[in-house]
């Protein structure tokens, strides 16, 4: 995966990969083995990965940089349309230069004012030393499709002159995490949570230990595809289970689920499974119920048994997808797998058949396609939460813990008892709270007790923590639908569209967590590789590892997939409308 740079290192790193010093009133240079879109496409993953980690925020970036690049390119093509600008290049205008002017005009303002933008700005500028792009005179004609991209986005919706910023009104007040349980006039409701200290996912320290609703406002937002304004209109999921409703048993049994998926956390325990293509994935969508692939159809040979800890798999899962492996969020992490495939397949392409085209016309192309998808995922799924307002695992666990409403397990779901809590017996470190719900979790390991006890262990319902560092604990916006379900769905429709097939190439897709590279804590003791038959297969794992890192409950990773799913047809066929015959 990409990683930032250095100022000065991106140069060499730039001089190296191929990208010559400029002579003096030279053109664009070559641009080596990587197209230029390609190069603008990192340039903005590394700066996605230095600011703030909103996804909704991130996928308009991505998309308005994928517009800017394609209507320059289909405007030097006869057949090709653009998306927001249709306007011929004056004659002698250079295609390559025109698209790395318009990219950098659309990044330099999109990241001029945000966190990182000091190292942001000065790798844009050393991109476009290193092209002998003249920024004090740029290409005209790329300026000018750049800064039409900028004008005709500005009023989306998205309120980027409030910095995205829109009014919320929490219906609860906000749950203290210093203190057990929590107060809620609705537990059906979303309710923000108050730190000791906070942080973003990708560890930068916030001003605010209350959290503010991320993205209110985004169902509104101006879409690629999906019906503007009212995106719920054709995919509204309906709601999820409510507490104090017909569907309460499933709200409770939702909570439930996610209590057993943390007890699960506990390498200790010695549960083994087999994570490999043959036994995992192929599901119908929305569902977690799929038999496996027994045979690679690009070997012909079966897929080999990947024999791994239980609980070091759902670790490593719940880190994996959380912000994508080097925090560029959701959006950011699946451009990261498309240029992956992209370096990887032998012939390019478009939709698997027709004729090969250049690398330049196969980025443009999947850039549209996918980010396109991408934003229109971030306007559904955030048209979900606006609308349901849906609350998040540690509200629920802690709300039903504290009035004794979760259903009794043995060895899951207790009440502390006398006999319970006498020394040496199960919930021993709990004997001040008799009477109250006990549940077998992860937790973290208070200081005092070092290395003595698992990190799953008896913890009062009252002080459940998911699976996640201390200062972020839940994302600032409500549960439902996930948002990690919605943008993996919809990716994985573009990269089977677009590649012409749902496996990956050479049938495998796969991504290692080295020795003790978790960072919520410690582990895996051996290699963990995550391996995929299908972009299907690593959407829907990436909606699982929501619930395992105690994110979101069952019914918002199953509504995300399946919206997910028709965001990412409908931005498909809409990209069919703009591509060259």
């Amino acid at each position: 995966m990409t990683t930032p740079f250095t100022h000065s290192a991106l140069v060499i790193v730039l001089l190296i990969s191929g990208l010559v010093a400029c002579a003096p009133g030279e053109r664009l240079c070559n641009s080596g083995s990587q197209s230029i879109a390609r190069l603008w496409n990192e340039a903005a993953l590394d700066a996605v990965r230095r600011d703030f980690p909103a996804p909704t925020v991130h996928a308009r970036n991505l998309f308005h940089l994928s517009v800017a690049m394609w209507d320059t390119w289909a405007a030097f093509d006869d057949d090709a349309v653009g998306h927001m600008s249709n306007i011929a290049p004056p004659p002698g205008t250079d295609r390559d230069e025109a698209i790395a002017v318009a990219a950098y005009t659309v990044l330099s303002d999109r990241y001029q004012d945000a966190i990182g933008a000091q190292a942001s700005m000065a790798q844009f500028e050393a991109l476009a030393a290193s092209l002998c792009l003249a920024l004090d005179e740029p290409d005209p004609f790329g300026a000018t499709i750049g800064q039409a991209t900028l004008d005709l986005s500005r009023d989306d919706g998205s309120l980027e002159a409030a910095r995205y910023v829109a009014p919320y009104e929490p219906s609860n007040p906000p749950l203290v995490l210093s203190e057990p349980g929590t107060e809620m006039a609705d537990p059906n409701r979303w309710q923000p949570l108050e730190f000791v200290v906070a942080q973003t996912q990708n560890g930068q320290l916030l001003e605010s230990n209350l959290q503010d609703y991320v993205g209110p406002h985004w169902g509104a937002v101006t879409p690629f595809a999906i019906t503007p304004n009212g995106a719920l209109t054709t995919l509204d999921p309906g709601p999820p289970p409510m507490f104090g409703t017909p569907s309460e048993e499933a709200f409770v049994a939702a909570a439930t689920s996610v209590i057993r998926a943390s007890s699960q956390l506990d390498p200790t325990d010695g549960a083994i499974i087999d994570i490999g293509p043959a036994d995992r994935g192929n599901n119908p969508l929305g569902t977690n119920d799929g038999q496996g692939h027994q045979i690679n159809p690009v070997t012909g040979e079966p897929y080999e048994p990947n024999i791994v800890l239980a609980a070091d798999y759902y670790r490593v899962i719940a880190e994996h997808w959380a912000d994508g492996p080097d925090s560029e969020t959701p959006p950011g992490h699946w451009n990261a797998i498309a240029n992956e495939v992209s370096d990887q397949l032998s012939a390019l392409r478009i939709g698997g058949n027709g004729p090969e085209v250049d690398r330049l016309r196969w980025d443009v192309s999947l850039y549209l396609g996918l980010n396109g998808a991408l934003h229109d995922a971030a306007i559904a799924a955030w048209g979900a939460k606006a609308k349901y307002d849906y609350s998040r695992p540690i509200s629920m666990i802690r709300y039903l813990g504290q009035l004794n409403q979760l259903p009794l397990e043995a060895g899951l779901i207790e009440i502390i008892t006398a006999e319970s809590a006498a020394l040496g017996e199960r919930h021993e470190e709990l004997a001040d709270f008799v009477g109250e719900t006990a549940i077998r979790s992860w937790a973290r390991k208070p200081i005092w007790f070092a290395d003595q006890y698992d990190t799953v262990r008896w913890v009062r319902a009252v002080d459940w923590l998911p699976y996640q560092r201390a200062t972020f604990v839940t994302p600032a916006f409500p549960g439902y639908v996930s948002g990690h379900s919605t943008f993996s769905r919809a990716a994985a429709e573009v990269l089977t569209a677009m590649t012409g097939g749902e496996y990956f190439p050479d049938g495998l897709g796969t991504y290692t967590s080295e020795i003790n590279s978790l960072d919520f804590d410690e582990g895996p003791a051996q290699p963990i590789q995550l391996q995929w038959a299908t972009y299907f297969d690593a959407a829907d794992e990436a909606g699982l590892s929501r619930i395992y890192g105690g994110i979101h409950v069952e019914a918002d990773d199953v509504a995300g997939r399946i919206m997910g799913a028709a965001v990412g047809g409908q931005a498909w066929a809409k990209m069919l409308e703009y591509l060259p015959e």
